[in-house]
């Protein structure tokens, strides 16, 4: 019941490979330092703040340039956190949308030549808010590829 009342909003789901281990892409979303080398859509936009207190009830909040020379901040509390395997968290644009939460979970399973990585993002407002964050999660994938071959 709860799952089919998720759906009732738009959501997304992104699949990716990497030629890398599970543990290395773990890393990069839990690893401030690892984070800060791939994170957000765009060029290459620093990432200023990356706070991640990884555990379930533990807050993130990462800010980040974006293409009009503003900042962005997101952050959220995560869910659930199952090292090289699972990460569960909400997701809020505090400083512009605070009241719109959604809830992102990411799988990492292990495949002969890396890591597969599930990516699913629902509970989006409006389909408007669904299509952004696909094309802004898709060019963060990218960043994160070509941060994980180069790690």
């Amino acid at each position: 019941m709860e799952q089919a009342k998720l759906r009732e909003k738009p959501w997304l789901t992104l699949t990716r490979s990497y030629p890398v281990a599970p543990e290395k892409v773990w890393r990069a979303w839990t690893d401030p330092q690892a984070l800060k080398k791939w994170w957000g859509p765009g060029g290459n936009e620093p990432v200023s703040r990356a706070e991640l207190d990884l555990r379930v009830g533990g807050r993130f909040r990462i800010v980040f340039g974006g293409p009009d020379g503003k900042a962005h901040e997101c952050a959220g509390i995560y869910r659930e956190v199952v090292p090289n395997r699972k990460l569960v968290f909400t997701w809020t644009w505090p400083n512009s949308t605070p009241e719109r939460e959604s809830l992102v979970t990411i799988s990492f399973r292990a495949t002969q030549g890396g890591t597969e990585l599930v990516f699913l993002h629902e509970q989006f407002f409006d389909e408007t808010v669904r299509d952004n964050h696909r094309r802004g999660w898709s060019e963060s994938f990218d960043k994160l590829e070509r941060f994980l071959k180069g790690a």
